[in-house]
This record gives structure tokens, sequence and C-alpha cells, in this order.
């Protein structure tokens, strides 16, 4: 029987953004959004950081890893901003399935089979207990999609399920994978590392508790 020991995946959505546009950098408050990140983490063993290719997740990347030990940020196109899953009208909820339908009606063909492939790939890469003995910590600094898809997975919950998993900018969700065990959701979008007024951006304005 191969050796396999426990994953620790730390994800987190990039810091607030100029906007929505692929070619966006953070703003002022996303970059100390990025560093309080990194401070946080500085004394996790993070062996590994991976990021989504657009500026806004490698910026918040370059900056997080500036505050770790022994950590090189590597791009990887799993851990970009695509829709990982559209559900057929009756796979959901009759209350919901207009504003989940309208909110999804953009996504095109081609972006809905890119987004298929990528959602399996991500499950592939980023979860399940690794090879040896050693535990592994690594975070992904991603998008808020994935994070929704990736604690849904965790959660067993049907596909559709990541609709509805909010993540802030730069904040921190862990998931935890031990051999013989189910997956445990750990922390799910915890800002604890950011002041105030560094709460919530990302989020409409009736989503800010």
């Amino acid at each position: 029987m191969t050796d396999t020991a426990t994953r620790y995946l730390y994800l987190a959505r990039h810091g607030e953004a100029e906007s929505h546009g692929d070619d966006s950098g953070l703003t002022a408050a996303g970059r100390r959004q990025a560093a309080l990140l990194g401070r946080r983490l500085a004394g996790r063993p993070v062996s590994a950081l991976h990021h989504g290719p657009l500026p806004r997740a490698a910026e918040t990347a370059r900056l997080v890893a500036e505050q770790l030990t022994g950590v090189r940020p590597e791009p990887c196109e799993e851990a970009g901003d695509f829709v990982p899953y559209v559900p057929a009208r009756d796979e959901l909820p009759d209350d919901g399935a207009r504003f989940l339908l309208d909110f999804l009606g953009g996504t095109t063909a081609a972006e809905r089979e890119e987004g298929a492939v990528l959602a399996r790939r991500a499950v592939e890469r980023f979860t399940g207990p690794v090879p040896g003995r050693e535990e592994r910590h690594e975070l992904v600094v991603t998008h808020a999609f994935l994070v929704g898809w990736l604690v849904r997975h965790a959660l067993d919950a049907p596909a559709w399920r990541w609709l509805g998993v909010n993540a802030a900018n730069a904040a921190l969700t862990v998931l935890r994978y031990t051999p013989g065990r189910p997956p445990a959701v750990l922390l799910l979008s915890d800002q604890g590392h950011l002041p105030e007024e560094l709460h919530w951006t990302g989020h409409p304005p009736q989503y800010r508790f």
C-alpha cells in the first residue's frame, strides 16, 4: 500500500482589483490585503504557491511570496478565472433557478467547455492526500469561482452548489485532506488578518456584515 500524507490546501482570492478586466492589477487596498495575507501565512510551512495567470492573481501571489521563505509563485491555468460548471434547469431548486441561470446566462459554449476541463484538472491537481509520509501545505491564489468549486467538492455537494459560496478579496479558506477521512473545511473566507476597512471588498454592499 502506498504511503499518503495530509494535504493542507490554502485558498485565497486575489486582492481588490482596479476592475474586472483581464488586464487589471490591484488597487492600493488590494496590495495591502495581499501583504497582510502573506504575513498571516508567514508562520505556516507553505511549500508551494500556485496562482492564476491573470495580473490580479499574479500580483497578489508575488506580494504574498515576499512574506514567505523559500517559496516561488508558480502560474497555472487550473487556478485561473473560469466558470467550473453550468447546471441544467432541472438540477436547481425552484426558488433560485431563474436567478442562477440568469447569472450564468452570458457564458458561451466554449467557456463552458473550457471551464469544465479546468475544473476537473483543478480537482486532480489540488485535492486529496499527497504521496509520501510528509504533510504538505500549499497555497492557491485564485478567483472566487474556484474557491467555491473546491469547497463544494470537499463537501461532496451537488455540482451546481459552487454557486453561492462567496469569497472576499484576500480572504483565506483552508481545506484539509487526511488519509482515511473525509475532506474538512477548516476556514471559509476568513478575513481575520485584515483591518476592518479592508473587509468585504469583492462583494456587493448587501453582503457586507
